[in-house]
């Protein structure tokens, strides 16, 4: 079996997982479907062919649920098979460009890399995910936990 490295951007539909050898993309899989449906299947499969030694995601802005979803299943994963965990920001795979957040709402990285959440204006590109020829380890991060970017309640 070979080692790779998975990174999973679940905060989009249609999932995105491309799975790595020594840095370098090997395959790209796409799921549509919930995150809750989507990883067990993903990970059943994956695991009659590969052995995974190391994890990155995606742990925000974006969908709430599959950001928690995600980041239960990675992080109980990973524990259990004692493997590295590492998160990022989804703005650095869409070219920093808004994330859907709420309804008709999007969350934006300013310019101090603060995000905010606000309404698409005209001028505004929303660019798809895209999951990199070649995985940077130096963006990643040990700070795993979820980035959520809830609004407040009114």
């Amino acid at each position: 079996m070979k080692n790779i490295e998975l990174f999973l951007i679940s905060i989009c539909d249609p999932l995105l997982c491309g799975i790595y050898e020594d840095g370098k993309l090997i395959k790209k899989i796409e799921l549509d479907g919930k995150t809750s449906d989507a990883l067990p299947l993903l990970f059943e499969e994956l695991l009659k062919t590969y052995t995974i030694k190391e994890i990155y995601y995606v742990n925000g802005p974006g969908s709430y649920m599959s950001i928690k979803i995600s980041y239960l299943f990675l992080k109980t994963f990973s524990i259990v098979n004692d493997i590295s965990l590492q998160a990022a920001s989804g703005f650095l795979f869409n070219n920093n460009s808004p994330i859907k957040a709420l309804g008709k709402k999007y969350f934006f990285n300013t310019n101090d890399d603060k995000i905010c959440i606000d309404f698409l204006k005209e001028e505004d590109i929303v660019y798809p995910f895209s999951l990199p020829e070649t995985l940077n380890k130096n963006i990643f991060s040990d700070d795993i936990e979820p980035n959520y970017n809830l609004p407040a309640v009114n």
